[in-house]
């Protein structure tokens, strides 16, 4: 799936319309302008903008920022106000667009071929966040843990494992499943226990 731009001899509906959009499922969290935070779903996404229900509604021209399920952190201005929520643009360099293609490009064919649902847990920042990465070859790195859940963790660091690589976060196995801008993002192989999980990725 492709998200060329459409051509449009109106400008206004160009701007609007540049980039295909996708239905998606997406959970998050945004922050208004008033620095309220409220969880959020996303219905429909481009790499351009996208459309969330939200119980906080802001107005037309407000500043949102918003963390995504499996996308991340995204920026932006409420463009209009929706049943339930509201639409926003997505401020992003032109690098920053292909990835958005990529990751929606990939979260629509997932739904189209059917493939398992990405588990969904809360995420949570470790107390200590720094921790240990081990790849593939036995080199060790250390790292910083962003954020992490029961399933897997967003990882800041500098240098980039490649794609689908397995690696050992602490004493726990997961695999390369996105490059961020700042790092990685890793699922773990199997579901890790909320009591443990900690101890066990900041495990040396």
């Amino acid at each position: 799936m492709a998200f060329a731009q459409k051509q449009s001899v109106h400008p206004v509906a160009q701007e609007r319309r540049r980039f295909q959009r996708v239905k998606v499922h997406l959970l998050g969290r945004y922050m208004l302008p008033d620095r309220r935070e409220y969880p959020c779903q996303v219905i429909n996404m481009s790499p351009g903008g996208l459309a969330m229900l939200a119980p906080g509604i802001g107005n037309v021209g407000d500043r949102v920022i918003a963390y995504l399920d499996h996308i991340g952190r995204v920026e932006g201005k409420i463009t209009r106000i929706i049943d339930n929520g509201f639409a926003m643009n997505v401020g992003a360099t032109p690098r920053k667009r292909d990835k958005l293609a990529a990751q929606l490009t990939w979260l629509a064919n997932r739904d189209i071929l059917n493939l398992p649902e990405d588990r969904r847990h809360d995420r949570l920042v470790p107390r200590n966040p720094i921790a240990v990465l081990t790849m593939e070859d036995g080199q060790r790195m250390t790292c910083r843990i962003i954020d992490m859940s029961l399933s897997g963790a967003a990882i800041a660091a500098e240098y980039h494992p490649p794609l689908k690589s397995l690696v050992s976060l602490g004493r726990v196995q997961a695999r390369v499943v996105r490059h961020l801008d700042e790092g990685f993002a890793l699922e773990f192989l199997h579901e890790q226990l909320a009591e443990t999980l900690e101890d066990s990725v900041t495990a040396r």
